[in-house]
């Protein structure tokens, strides 16, 4: 379980990236992501870094375009099915960016975002499904209001902007697991 909004037997890599949600704000979205570090290149700690600040811009060509950027996200599960926790789940991540769902602007104020270690055109592993829905499950005991129809990828809350979780992310076998366990 999640105590004080931290997730019990997570990994837990303090994200300096993170604000105060808004005053009374109910969180009732969950938004699915991915990334890899560098495009489509697994392991290597790159993306705890690059969420810390701490990705070094000489250790890859791509490393050089984002590592000034100030991003996090509250949740990453990594291609072993390995929980990591950024954010507590109370604090407002800098996960969505632009963002709007149902008319709402800035998602990240009422959103739990979650990264998959992965890319967009590369299947995502077994054990990440898997940890993806205990979370989940997880996730909507101690935030009830988001239930299976507001959990959404980061493409649908920006869409031209983003694509992810990608073409790879199998969303009827992720939504038939969260229905049938």
């Amino acid at each position: 379980m999640m105590s004080k909004g931290w997730l019990d037997g997570a990994v837990h890599v303090p994200s300096p990236n993170f604000n105060m949600r808004p005053p009374n704000q109910t969180v009732d979205l969950l938004v699915i992501h991915n990334i890899s570090l560098p495009p489509g290149q697994f392991g290597g700690g790159h993306i705890e870094k690059f969420f810390q600040n701490r990705l070094c811009p000489d250790e890859h060509e791509y490393f050089q375009t984002i590592s000034s950027l100030q991003v996090s996200s509250h949740f990453l599960i990594d291609r072993s099915g390995q929980v990591v926790q950024f954010v507590n789940c109370e604090d407002r991540a800098w996960h969505a960016g632009a963002s709007c769902h149902c008319g709402v602007e800035n998602c990240n104020d009422f959103s739990i975002g979650i990264e998959l270690e992965g890319a967009d055109d590369i299947p995502y592993e077994s054990a990440q499904y898997q940890s993806l829905v205990w979370l989940t499950h997880t996730i909507q005991t101690l935030y009830p209001a988001i239930s299976n129809d507001r959990i959404v990828g980061h493409c649908d809350i920006s869409p031209g902007r983003k694509t992810d979780p990608g073409e790879s992310f199998d969303w009827r076998r992720y939504l038939d697991a969260l229905e049938n366990s």
